[in-house]
């Protein structure tokens, strides 16, 4: 069966022939190059290697512009994944600075609700540092430590920990430290720090 067409496709045809003719009548045969290569006074037996020279450069070229896509998507890629990387530790940075304290008590480790202000150490006890925490992230998990420090204002030991992945934006934690018999007497502080970042503190004596 004949394949009739429409007036458009006849004109798109006629177009392509009419592109197709002058592309043909714009190309040279070897024979005729090699004509203006003597005219030129150039050795035309040097035709053949130029048009080899010739297809290696185009190659060539075409390849460049194929690296520079790839490189141009690999640094975007890069450029992707650093600006999202930024965003999250601006997000994380964020979430983390909006959470403080909202009660803190020191306690044995028998809770009676109440607040500590002196401690024996003869009885050797084990000292608690209970902090309330606000604004907890819901589905995270907090780096905590604590720092107990003694009269002279040195570290006598520093907690560090993991909380449970948090499920309630309001979250009791805790830090602990005994306190031999030893130990200076005096005043002494406990803080508790998020990321390194100091949220509470207390004071207690210990006689």
């Amino acid at each position: 069966m004949t394949q009739r067409l429409t007036q458009e496709q006849l004109s798109q045809i006629v177009t392509e022939v009419e592109g197709l003719q002058l592309r043909r009548e714009a190309e040279l045969d070897q024979q005729q190059v090699k004509e203006i290569l003597q005219e030129l006074n150039l050795p035309p037996e040097l035709l053949n290697e130029a048009l080899i020279q010739l297809n290696r450069r185009q190659a060539l070229e075409v390849q460049q512009r194929r690296n520079r896509w790839i490189v141009s998507g690999v640094v975007t890629v890069i450029l992707v994944v650093i600006a999202s990387t930024i965003f999250f530790m601006q997000q994380q940075n964020s979430t983390l600075s909006r959470i403080y304290a909202q009660q803190d008590r020191i306690t044995l480790t028998q809770d009676n609700g109440g607040d500590l202000k002196t401690i024996s150490r003869q009885t050797n006890p084990e000292v608690l540092y209970r902090v309330t925490l606000k604004d907890a992230p819901l589905g995270k998990k907090l780096a905590l430590s604590c720092n107990w420090i003694d009269p002279s204002s040195q570290i006598v030991k520093q907690n560090n920990y993991q909380t449970r992945e948090i499920n309630t934006s309001v979250w009791d934690t805790q830090c602990r430290y005994t306190i031999n018999p030893t130990a200076t007497v005096g005043n002494w502080k406990v803080q508790m720090l998020l990321e390194g970042r100091q949220i509470s503190d207390a004071t207690f004596e210990v006689k």
